[in-house]
């Protein structure tokens, strides 16, 4: 079973949360460039994998267009996949001020 988490900020820009989590959990995040996301950045983990994106969707028709759009005052996710529920990586991640959890699921 896989657990995937989705967090959000509008305290923190991508690149501020990416300084913050790559110091406090000890990451390397990898800026990527893709057409449909934007400009996010992954790292792999001993938890999983986390990546951070904009909530905007990019290059659409300026009508505010979001990848969680019930939650249209975030400005950057947090997405986690990790191979099974990981209570220290949640903690870690609630730790941080302005971090919200916003959604969990498994498959």
């Amino acid at each position: 079973m896989t657990d995937y988490d989705t967090y959000g900020t509008s305290s923190h820009t991508a690149s501020e949360l990416v300084h913050l989590l790559g110091g406090r959990l000890g990451l390397v995040f990898t800026e990527h460039d893709s057409y449909f996301r934007g400009i996010y950045h992954r790292a792999d983990s001993l938890f999983g994998q986390i990546e951070i994106q904009p909530n905007p969707i990019p290059g659409g028709d300026g009508e505010g267009d979001l990848y969680t759009a019930e939650h249209p005052t975030v400005q950057v996710l947090l997405l986690t996949t990790t191979p099974a529920s990981s209570p220290a990586l949640r903690a870690q991640l609630d730790s941080v001020e302005g971090l919200v959890h916003l959604k969990h699921e498994s498959w």
